[in-house]
């Protein structure tokens, strides 16, 4: 049985085809010639047949019958490397992802290589791009051979972005793994096999697999690489939060196993809380769990910062001299008053709380604080808006009409009702057991009656001037072009938002589309509701705390409005980030706090948002805090609940409604303690920043081989310049350059059959080969269907001598030379062995690249060119003048008698090749793999894909 060595050109079955490395000797692995990886097959050579078997094949040099316009040429270079997908460089997976990544995105995969086995806690900033960096990674470690499969864990709402954002960028089908889903892929498998080990490719809920009946299943069978994402609500609870020990208790069994490989991401990994924070970093490493980081030694950090990294936007902004262009964030406060109705309702509401809150002299076992809890819930509620206070009112005067049993708080303990979030992450709905634990009088429950009568009656703008203030501003931002995602605290408020919005607007705009979106809707139902948004030009989108964290929306809005204030900065941060994020292509970003005139707005931003806002703009880091930071709710409740003077209403002259609170003693005491905390965490982040911001990899380290990646494989500007060449010259498609941004119009009237159906369906198309993609276009990467087909297509027609072809061969006359100069397009293919000392066997991988050469004059002169010399040449050359068919034959033919003797010099650039990729893994295994060595050889003899013979001008 003969023996087909990887890399080997074969033909079989009347193609062409490059033999690839397999465990099985039984088994031949080939790809078609200029294939991609979709048309791998194999060969089982026992069964071979003597008439049907793989034979040696030799790839045939260029003929007079290849003679073509040279300034098509460069087609054939293009079309050849932009089809490659096993890249010669040390980073091998950016010839299979469909986009580039930026410079910094890579210091986490090169921080995994430098590991046995992945583990790493990836805590950049919001909207830098951690989805981007895991993904790098994951094909890394696949064209590696150090994974085969993967999982995603995350929030379930965040599944179907996963899903579409591994098909996007890597070009495989993920499954997602949930209740709603389960049953199907169990009815797809044949046997006994789970779906945790059947499918390759995962996307799993980490609500759904935390469970005990099927975590067990998971940790056993789980693929070999793990990612976590929003890893901070998977963090081991402070608290007795049931949920949250769940997820901690998966996490925690999986990083037990020595060879699992976990990667966590996650913009906030500090909550506020160290024991949590601690918690994660000893899913690193069980060392880490007990590590004192702001006393830590320099030792201990710098074995740390192996395993984590955290950069603030400032560290990436420029990076590798590469600039990174995130819009620039205009916040602004936008202040109302409340109405003399509204703010009446509010001071009778607020005493009517705090009699209720009296402690009862029958019942001391009642615990104030879950009581102002309850208070303090419904007051947030009424100053979010009149719908969620109503139905606060509403939904405890339905339970005491249904006779709710009353318990004691101290038999019965409720979570807390005030925070923004849970161990879930963010939440929306409105408490509904208010009280719960009071025995109301009659006279109570008529007087709860009447003040929910009050509020219902103060809907709309005539009494609601948080409405009204919201409309003014909505309409300035929208005659400014600028469209919104405006966040509310509770659903009620934001269906109230949405519904009175849309009448306001559409009286000013008639085509503006508004939409709703809570967690009441299922996840897919939000992402369809959100995705059919991008047909209108003018959109509003109103949403609750659901929308917050994970989800991309810098596609469709350029502005964010905080309806309610947060009460942790940390949620602010999040909403903001779903927009002002890398990708956005508006070069400005709005957000504005809306805040009135009450108590609650007052303390919330004066003492806290406000100065976390300075600190972020002074600093550049976001500080984290508790997400149910007591101090936050102990000061308003001293300030609101528990303060004689808590009637702060007074009339100025004009009679406009204010509260006097920023003088409370209890506020300028919150204030000071607010201001500690801030001021302590800021100084631990600076530590953590300076130590995290991986400083240590240095841009000079990775520089090198990133430039050789993109000659190798073609960067985005290869391939706009090798698609609009093509469809323009080769099959007369139009196509105009865009006059005001990076983008192509694309008449597909005279698209060829081969390239129908992989672009929109329309009958112009604006397309884009830059990401950020600009808004209105379509974006077209290296390894999008229609550039891989383009690709097959004018190879294909060139090798065949077929219609649409680019030029094998040209002779031209130029003023680019003064001497005739012979230009020669190789494909080359290298084999390189990955292998450790001491291992029995080394696994291989095919590394595929271009390469120009020639000479000037004649061969014997020695005058040989470089790549950059030639490529430079097929760039610029022009035909300055015509040659006969039969005088550019001559040429040809001539110079074709020359390579005959120079079979040993093209073995010398081979193996000069060889040794330039020997050096680049070399190199990089020193930063990466120390205890590894690449071996790279050359696959001979070379493809000669093309002559070109550049004839100095004819004396006139």
């Amino acid at each position: 049985m003969e023996s087909f060595s990887p890399g080997k050109l074969i033909t079989f079955r009347g193609r062409d085809w490059v033999v690839l490395p397999s465990d099985d000797e039984d088994l031949l692995v080939v790809k078609p010639l200029g294939g991609t990886d979709h048309e791998v097959a194999g060969v089982y050579l026992p069964l071979e047949i003597e008439h049907d078997r793989p034979r040696d094949a030799r790839f045939e040099k260029p003929t007079a019958d290849d003679l073509s316009d040279f300034s098509t040429a460069r087609m054939l270079y293009d079309s050849a490397r932009l089809a490659f997908r096993n890249g010669a460089g040390p980073f091998r997976a950016l010839a299979k992802i469909s986009f580039r990544p930026r410079s910094y995105q890579l210091v986490p995969l090169v921080m995994a290589l430098r590991q046995a086995t992945v583990r790493l806690l990836v805590a950049d900033d919001v909207g830098v791009g951690k989805t981007v960096e895991a993904l790098l990674l994951t094909r890394e470690l696949m064209e590696r051979r150090k994974i085969t499969r993967f999982a995603v864990v995350c929030l379930p709402h965040l599944c179907e972005q996963w899903q579409e954002e591994i098909r996007n960028k890597l070009d495989l089908d993920a499954v997602i793994i949930r209740s709603s889903t389960q049953a199907r892929l169990d009815r797809q498998i044949q046997g006994d096999t789970s779906v945790y080990e059947y499918y390759p490719y995962q996307i799993i809920s980490i609500d759904y697999i935390k469970g005990e009946s099927r975590r067990d299943v998971f940790i056993e069978q789980c693929p070999e690489l793990i990612i976590v994402d929003e890893a901070h609500t998977c963090a081991r609870p402070a608290g007795a939060s049931t949920s949250q020990q769940l997820r901690f208790n998966l996490l925690n069994r999986l990083a037990a196993k020595p060879d699992q490989h976990l990667v966590m991401l996650t913009a906030t990994p500090h909550s506020g809380k160290q024991e949590e924070f601690n918690s994660l970093l000893g899913l690193l490493s069980s060392e880490f769990e007990t590590l004192d980081l702001p006393n830590s030694t320099q030792n201990e950090r710098r074995e740390l910062a192996k395993y984590f990294v955290q950069r603030k936007r400032s560290d990436v902004e420029k990076w590798l001299n590469e600039d990174t262009p995130f819009p620039k964030r205009e916040p602004i406060d936008r202040g109302y008053a409340l109405s003399r109705e509204y703010a009446t309702l509010f001071d009778d509401l607020l005493e009517f709380a705090c009699k209720l809150l009296a402690i009862d002299p029958k019942n001391p076992k009642i615990p104030r604080r879950a009581s102002y809890w309850a208070a303090l819930a419904l007051l947030r509620g009424v100053i979010s808006s009149p719908a969620a206070g109503t139905a606060m009112l509403a939904a405890r005067r339905k339970k005491m009409q249904e006779g709710e049993t009353q318990k004691l708080l101290g038999e019965e303990v409720e979570e807390n009702p005030v925070g923004d979030g849970d161990e879930r992450g963010a939440v929306d709905s409105a408490p509904t057991s208010l009280f719960k634990v009071i025995d109301w009088s009659d006279g109570q429950l008529r007087q709860l009656n009447i003040l929910a009568d009050r509020l219902e009656a103060l809907k709309g703008i005539e009494h609601d001037a948080k409405l009204k203030k919201l409309a003014e501003i909505i309409e300035d931002w929208i005659s400014d072009g600028f469209s919104t995602v405006i966040f509310c605290r509770f659903i009620e408020t934001a269906k109230y938002v949405g519904e009175s919005l849309k009448t306001l607007l559409e009286k000013k705009f008639p085509k503006v589309e508004v939409q709703i979106v809570t967690s009441e809707e299922p996840d897919e139902v939000r992402r369809d509701r959100i995705a059919a948004m991008s047909i209108h030009k003018q959109r509003v989108l109103v949403a609750t705390d659901c929308l917050s964290e994970g989800i991309n929306l810098q596609e469709l809005f350029t502005g964010v409005l905080h309806y309610d204030l947060p009460w942790n900065p940390n949620r602010l941060e999040q909403r903001e980030g779903r927009v002002d994020r890398y990708g956005q292509t508006a070069k400005v970003v709005r957000t504005a706090l809306l805040h009135g005139n009450n108590p609650i707005d007052g303390i919330v931003l004066n003492v806290i948002l406000r100065k976390v806002r300075q600190i972020k703009k002074e600093t550049g880091i976001n500080v984290p805090f508790p997400e149910d930071s007591q101090s936050i709710i102990d000061t308003i409740a001293q300030a609101l609940l528990l303060n004689p003077l808590r009637r702060v209403l007074s009339r100025e002259e004009n009679n406009q409604l204010v509260f006097d609170f920023g003088e409370l003693p209890e506020a300028q005491k919150a204030q000071g303690d607010v201001a500690g905390i801030l001021e302590r965490d800021l100084e631990r982040e600076k530590v953590s920043r300076s130590i995290f911001a991986q400083n240590a990899i240095k841009p000079a380290e990775i520089e090198q081989d990133l430039q050789a990646v993109d000659e190798a494989i073609g960067d985005p500007k290869a391939v706009e310049d090798f698609v609009v060449a093509a469809l323009r010259n080769l099959f007369g498609v139009q196509v105009d350059k865009d006059r005001t941004e990076d983008g192509f119009h694309i008449h597909t009237g005279n698209f060829p059959p081969h390239l129908q159906g992989l672009l929109p369906q329309e009958s112009v198309i604006a397309a884009s080969f830059i990401s950020p993609t600009p808004k209105g276009f379509y974006y077209i990467g290296r390894n999008h269907r229609f550039v891989e087909q383009l690709c097959q297509v004018v190879m294909a027609n060139t090798i065949a001598r077929k219609k649409n072809r680019a030029a094998r061969a040209a002779v031209i006359r130029t003023d680019s030379v003064k001497i005739k100069t012979t230009l020669l397009l190789f494909r080359c293919r290298n084999v390189i062995e990955q292998s450790r000392k001491g291992a029995k066997s080394a696994h291989q991988i095919i590394a595929e690249e271009m390469l120009l050469w020639g000479w000037r004059g004649t061969p014997s002169k020695k005058e040989f060119l470089t790549h950059e010399e030639a490529k430079a040449l097929m760039g610029t050359a022009r035909a300055a003048s015509n040659m006969t068919p039969e005088s550019r034959a001559s040429f040809l033919d001539n110079e074709l008698s020359l390579l005959t003797n120079l079979e040993e010099d093209f073995s010398l650039i081979a193996e000069e090749q060889s040794k330039r990729l020997v050096a680049a893994h070399e190199r990089f295994s020193a930063l990466v793999e120390k205890n590894r060595f690449q071996v790279v050889y050359p696959v001979l003899p070379m493809d000669l894909l093309g002559i070109y013979i550049l004839l100095p001008s004819e004396v006139a």
